[in-house]
Protein backbone atom coordinates (compact mmCIF):
# COMPACT_ATOMS: atom_id res chain seq x y z
CA UNK A 1 0.00 0.00 0.00
CA UNK A 2 1.35 3.41 -0.85
CA UNK A 3 1.89 6.67 1.17
CA UNK A 4 -0.86 8.49 -0.65
CA UNK A 5 -3.22 5.61 0.42
CA UNK A 6 -2.63 5.42 3.33
CA UNK A 7 -2.45 9.06 4.54
CA UNK A 8 -4.71 10.19 1.80
CA UNK A 9 -7.47 11.52 4.04
CA UNK A 10 -6.03 12.60 6.96
CA UNK A 11 -5.24 15.38 8.90
CA UNK A 12 -2.80 14.72 10.80
CA UNK A 13 0.92 12.26 10.92
CA UNK A 14 1.94 11.01 14.11
CA UNK A 15 6.31 11.49 13.68
CA UNK A 16 8.48 9.63 15.65
CA UNK A 17 11.87 10.63 15.64
CA UNK A 18 14.96 9.03 17.97
CA UNK A 19 16.66 10.68 20.10
CA UNK A 20 20.74 9.51 20.52
CA UNK A 21 19.83 7.51 23.47
CA UNK A 22 17.29 5.22 21.54
CA UNK A 23 14.11 6.45 22.89
CA UNK A 24 11.35 7.64 20.43
CA UNK A 25 9.63 11.02 20.86
CA UNK A 26 6.15 11.07 18.91
CA UNK A 27 5.23 14.10 17.40
CA UNK A 28 1.60 14.78 15.64
CA UNK A 29 2.21 16.97 12.93
CA UNK A 30 0.69 18.67 9.49
CA UNK A 31 1.47 16.91 6.46
CA UNK A 32 1.65 16.96 2.69
CA UNK A 33 2.07 14.19 0.31
CA UNK A 34 3.99 15.03 -2.96
CA UNK A 35 4.76 12.07 -5.19
CA UNK A 36 5.96 9.15 -3.24
CA UNK A 37 7.07 11.20 -0.29
CA UNK A 38 5.52 12.90 2.85
CA UNK A 39 6.62 16.53 3.18
CA UNK A 40 6.08 17.93 7.02
CA UNK A 41 7.24 21.87 7.33
CA UNK A 42 8.55 22.32 10.81
CA UNK A 43 10.30 25.08 12.62
CA UNK A 44 14.22 24.73 11.94
CA UNK A 45 14.98 24.81 15.53
CA UNK A 46 12.82 22.24 16.49
CA UNK A 47 14.12 19.30 18.64
CA UNK A 48 12.32 16.79 15.94
CA UNK A 49 15.00 18.58 13.10
CA UNK A 50 17.88 17.60 15.47
CA UNK A 51 16.88 14.27 15.93
CA UNK A 52 16.49 13.34 12.16
CA UNK A 53 19.81 15.06 11.03
CA UNK A 54 21.47 13.07 13.96
CA UNK A 55 19.21 9.51 13.17
CA UNK A 56 17.50 9.67 9.45
CA UNK A 57 15.40 6.32 10.96
CA UNK A 58 11.82 7.27 11.73
CA UNK A 59 8.30 5.93 12.32
CA UNK A 60 5.39 7.49 11.35
CA UNK A 61 1.21 6.57 11.35
CA UNK A 62 -1.63 8.56 10.44
CA UNK A 63 -3.12 9.86 13.38
CA UNK A 64 -5.52 12.71 15.12
CA UNK A 65 -4.65 15.99 16.36
CA UNK A 66 -3.75 14.44 20.25
CA UNK A 67 -1.73 11.83 18.43
CA UNK A 68 -3.82 8.98 19.12
CA UNK A 69 -3.17 6.72 16.22
CA UNK A 70 -5.61 5.91 13.51
CA UNK A 71 -3.48 3.26 12.04
CA UNK A 72 -0.47 1.18 12.29
CA UNK A 73 3.36 2.42 12.40
CA UNK A 74 5.46 2.44 9.20
CA UNK A 75 9.00 2.52 8.92
CA UNK A 76 10.67 5.60 7.28
CA UNK A 77 13.71 7.47 6.64
CA UNK A 78 13.66 11.34 6.80
CA UNK A 79 15.94 13.99 5.89
CA UNK A 80 15.85 17.88 6.21
CA UNK A 81 15.38 19.40 2.85
CA UNK A 82 17.53 22.99 3.43
CA UNK A 83 16.07 24.45 -0.30
CA UNK A 84 14.45 27.63 -0.47
CA UNK A 85 12.38 26.38 -3.51
CA UNK A 86 11.16 23.02 -1.88
CA UNK A 87 10.14 25.34 1.30
CA UNK A 88 7.99 27.72 -0.81
CA UNK A 89 6.46 24.72 -3.05
CA UNK A 90 5.30 22.24 0.94
CA UNK A 91 3.91 25.74 1.94
CA UNK A 92 1.44 26.26 -0.83
CA UNK A 93 0.80 22.46 -0.84
CA UNK A 94 0.21 22.86 3.01
CA UNK A 95 -1.99 25.77 2.22
CA UNK A 96 -3.95 24.54 0.23
CA UNK A 97 -5.17 21.34 2.29
CA UNK A 98 -5.32 23.54 5.71
CA UNK A 99 -6.61 26.23 3.95
CA UNK A 100 -7.00 30.03 6.75
CA UNK A 101 -5.64 28.00 10.17
CA UNK A 102 -2.45 27.64 8.29
CA UNK A 103 -2.56 31.33 6.95
CA UNK A 104 -2.99 31.91 10.93
CA UNK A 105 -0.35 29.54 12.38
CA UNK A 106 2.51 30.62 9.31
CA UNK A 107 1.58 34.49 9.98
CA UNK A 108 2.13 34.17 14.16
CA UNK A 109 5.46 32.30 13.29
CA UNK A 110 6.79 34.98 10.71
CA UNK A 111 5.95 37.47 13.13
CA UNK A 112 8.44 36.35 15.85
CA UNK A 113 10.88 35.91 13.23
CA UNK A 114 10.94 32.60 13.37
CA UNK A 115 12.61 30.12 10.51
CA UNK A 116 11.01 26.75 9.10
CA UNK A 117 12.41 23.91 6.77
CA UNK A 118 11.06 20.98 5.25
CA UNK A 119 11.52 17.28 5.93
CA UNK A 120 11.16 14.51 3.61
CA UNK A 121 9.44 11.45 4.43
CA UNK A 122 10.11 8.03 2.56
CA UNK A 123 8.41 5.04 3.43
CA UNK A 124 10.73 1.70 3.59
CA UNK A 125 9.32 -1.06 1.44
CA UNK A 126 8.69 -3.16 3.48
Amino acid sequence: MSLSEIFNRQQYLNLETIRKNGNGVKTPVWFVIDGDKVYVRTLAASGKVKRIRNQQRVFIAPCKVDGTLLGDWLEATARVVDDPEMDRKIDRLLGKKYGLVKILFGLASSLRGQKNTVIEIQAIDQ
